[in-house]
């Protein structure tokens, strides 16, 4: 996919994974639009400041980023991460607790896949290719430790729903891919005390560490440079596979 003389959206792309990707997308030449709660730091990034799941907000940025250059890249950070039993000191969890985290996580990426699809469907083909979606799921799509039911969830429909995606929309010349990162440096994992870091880091086999933001990204470029890559969910993780807890 070439980004020059395209603009991608990276929703979530206000810090974390999603700020590191935009950083990449613009360095590689792509125009670059955030939907996120919150601007970006950087005042030269197009934000659009909303919620995901709100159709009026993600369809703003999509005609953000158009005005700029056609959306030929979309790439969905945006999301929570909880931690709540099912059945705790106080009881069943609260439906919308549950509610919550599946509407921000998975309704929310359909939404962004769903509106973007449509818009990209109207670009003209380059080099075979529309445009390239790339959705992000969690390690905990696959082995949820206990009080990720609701996480583990959400991530998990986002992996389930790429191979239909793709197959959908291979006809309209639109790839989509997702990735499943295992534990990395982010505003969330930042909160934790260094002990509690430093014991996750030495879950990871190898290299054993958390993963860096950079590294989430430059995956995106290489899923955006290999037209091969399509309808798959790729972990990215250092091969840790999460205990119950």
């Amino acid at each position: 996919m070439k980004l020059q003389g395209s603009s991608a959206l990276v929703t979530g792309g206000a810090s974390g994974l999603g700020a590191a990707t935009v950083a990449a997308l613009r360095e590689a030449g792509a125009d670059v639009v955030i939907a996120d709660l919150r601007a970006h730091d950087d005042t030269t990034v197009h934000s659009v400041v909303g919620d995901i799941t709100e159709e009026s907000v993600v369809a703003q940025a999509i005609a953000a980023a158009n005005a700029l250059a056609p959306l030929r890249t979309v790439v969905n950070c945006a999301g929570v991460a909880t931690a709540e039993r099912t059945v705790g000191k106080t009881g069943p969890l609260p439906l919308e607790n549950f509610a919550r985290v599946i509407q921000i996580n998975l309704i929310g990426t359909f939404n962004v896949v769903r509106l973007a699809a449509a818009a990209m469907q109207s670009n003209e083909a380059i080099e075979g290719e529309r445009g390239v979606i790339i959705n992000t799921a969690s390690v905990a799509a696959f082995d949820g430790q206990i009080g990720q039911a609701a996480y583990s969830a959400s991530k998990g429909g986002v992996a389930a729903m790429t191979l239909p995606l793709a197959r959908e929309f291979a006809r309209s010349l639109i790839r989509v891919m997702t990735i499943a990162p295992g534990i990395f440096e982010t505003p969330m994992m930042a909160g934790l005390p260094e002990a509690a870091q430093a014991s996750l880091a030495e879950q990871v086999p190898h290299p054993s560490r958390l993963g860096k933001p950079s590294e989430y990204a430059a995956l995106v470029r290489h899923i955006l440079d290999n037209p091969m890559l399509n309808g798959e969910t790729i972990r990215l993780d250092g091969a840790i596979r999460m205990q119950a807890r």
